[in-house]
């Protein structure tokens, strides 16, 4: 099969394009608000909440994602504010996923407007694949409305740091022999999951960009920062911790997570989160027809530090809501109530066996493995919005 190569596809200002896409197929001769000083937040009426996304011209006036929409104000008082439009983003995210399957082979969606691409082994379809996904972005752009940025490399970490290099509408790559020039000049702070705090304590051991810490021997940094310290090693070396992604024939298991737009404090939004992911794993344990006997939740907290918790179950099962209720058990369980930066959800442990019930279960069972197959059905015919839990809806402001 030969080297792997991973694409990490990465929409550019994705909630103010997709707004900005729907504002031009409503009026063609509309002003582009990616032209001009825009961005999308909180409400814009009562000018409060938190910039989501910017435009470029905004960005040069020093707007940046996450501060107040007051403080965006101050620093560019000719800034047009767009309120959010959770239902277009969901949708456009969804024709973009689509698209990207067109051409992956396996597709693993990071967030609503970021995917990573196992493009292994496709050469002899599309040729040089750092061409290739020049032309993927293109055809993002030309068919859909919107920029990308494609990081090109032999790990999700490495195409991930590539994906942010310049923007926006660019394809880099970041190549094992390439990371000592590209990656190791960079900062310290732009590694992946460095937070400000670690950034702060690895300054303080002289550990300015990513190549100071390449070097710092392992040792030392597990020293100071425990389990992480393995991790910043590994990542500032170029090694992904979490490995590849793989073919659903090779599986061993199925996870979704999702990076959120805004840190979550409150437990019942993020119980609502779990619950998308619950069903995304449940409905792919369904298509392959397997169950799972491990469950799993990780979180990422907003200083971006991990922490996960599984068990065993019972019985193997596939059903979306006892998956969701022992994934709720684990998060109670994990959750030191820090705000949310990430949520995910594993299942391992595969097999075809059948569900062992308890005769008090049977019926409820039952009930449930029909009501997934009737949604599954549905979606399949209709697409992934076609259905939606009356959860998501009452939880709507």
């Amino acid at each position: 099969m030969g080297e792997p190569v991973i694409f990490h596809v990465d929409v550019n200002s994705a909630f103010l394009s997709w707004t900005a896409c729907d504002i031009l197929e409503h009026d063609p001769n509309a002003q582009d608000i990616r032209e001009i000083p825009s961005a999308i937040g909180g409400d814009p009426s009562k000018r409060h909440g938190i910039i989501l996304a910017k435009s470029t011209p905004a960005k040069k006036y020093g707007v940046v994602t996450a501060e107040p929409i007051g403080q965006a104000l101050r620093k560019c008082p000719t800034l047009q504010l767009f309120p959010g439009d959770y239902q277009l983003y969901a949708r456009r995210s969804h024709e973009f996923m689509e698209l990207l399957r067109k051409y992956a082979p396996e597709v693993d969606p990071f967030s609503v407007d970021e995917a990573f691409c196992d493009m292994s082994g496709t050469t002899s379809l599309y040729g040089d694949l750092v061409a290739f996904a020049h032309r993927l972005k293109d055809e993002i752009y030309e068919t859909l409305g919107f920029t990308v940025n494609i990081g090109v490399a032999r790990n999700r970490l490495l195409a991930k740091m590539a994906s942010d290099f310049q923007k926006p509408n660019r394809v880099h790559t970041l190549f094992p022999e390439e990371i000592a020039t590209k990656m190791w000049p960079l900062p310290v702070g732009e590694l992946l999951f460095v937070g400000k705090s670690t950034a702060a304590a690895l300054q303080k051991m002289g550990i300015r960009t990513i190549g100071d810490l390449a070097k710092t021997p392992e040792e030392m940094l597990v020293a100071r920062f425990k389990s992480q310290g393995h991790m910043l090693y590994r990542y500032a070396n170029g090694i992904d911790v979490s490995g590849e992604i793989t073919h659903d024939a090779e599986r061993k298991g199925y996870s979704h997570s999702v990076t959120l737009p805004n840190d979550v404090t409150d437990g019942a939004k993020a119980k609502l989160i779990l619950l998308s992911l619950c069903e995304v794993v449940a409905a792919k344990l369904r298509r392959d027809g397997v169950k799972a006997s491990t469950l799993a939740v990780g979180i990422t907290d907003c200083e971006f530090v991990h922490s996960s918790r599984q068990t065993k179950l019972y019985s193997s099962t596939d059903v979306t809501q006892k998956i969701y209720e022992t994934v709720v058990e684990l998060f109670e369980q994990l959750w030191s109530h820090e705000p949310i930066r990430l949520l995910r959800v594993s299942a391992t442990n595969l097999d075809n066996d059948a569900e062992q019930l308890n005769l008090f279960d049977m019926g409820k069972s039952e009930k449930m493995k029909k009501l997934d197959r009737a949604i599954d059905s549905i979606r399949n015919r209709f697409g992934e919005d076609s259905v939606v839990r009356a959860s998501f809806v009452e939880h709507e402001e």
